[in-house]
């Protein structure tokens, strides 16, 4: 027997037991959807690397218990992953949330101390602008400024802000657009 003979074989019983191979997994419940593919190719692949094909009498047989014992794996490996996820991910998402917080408690202080820098007038702008969303011209008449002066506030308060904020807080601050 040459060596294309069993390699044949091989790719013979792939084309003839695949779709029946799968549906005999889904049959049984014990893979889930997503893994019916993973399941299939683990069988020939290990059927591949038996080498002696050729004492196999009952192929299909063979092939379905063979898919069965991987599926056996596969759970007994699902459910000891799984068993352990929620509490893996519930301490990822404990972790995460803490750096999230101190990062923002660490921002907020930044920010505040840069406000502070700013004149009255500067600060007295930011807010009608942001906190009240303010146009300009609505600024203007509150404060008994002209636009332009408003402007000149606005743009002088932003290159202040740059200039006191560390270069990434200022990147936080603004989602990356500067």
């Amino acid at each position: 027997m040459t060596q294309a003979d069993p390699k044949r074989r091989l790719t013979d019983w792939f084309r003839q037991w695949r779709g029946p191979l799968r549906k005999f997994l889904v049959g049984r419940g014990a893979v889930p959807a997503a893994d019916l593919d993973d399941v299939a190719q683990e069988v020939f692949l290990r059927l591949m690397r038996y080498g002696r094909t050729e004492l196999i009498e009952h192929p299909q047989a063979y092939l379905f218990k063979m898919a069965s014992n991987v599926a056996a794996e596969w759970a007994i490996r699902a459910r000891y992953v799984r068993s352990r996820e929620p509490e893996w991910l519930a301490g990822l998402a404990g972790e995460d949330q803490a750096e999230d917080e101190a990062s923002h408690l660490e921002l907020q202080d930044e920010i505040e101390r840069a406000l502070l820098t700013l004149t009255p007038q500067q600060r007295e702008v930011l807010k009608l602008q942001f906190y009240s969303g303010l146009s300009r011209g609505e600024i203007a008449g509150r404060l008994n400024l002209s636009e332009r002066s408003v402007k000149r506030a606005l743009m002088k308060s932003y290159e202040k802000l740059r200039s006191e904020l560390h270069t990434d807080a200022f990147a936080r601050m603004t989602d990356g657009r500067e």
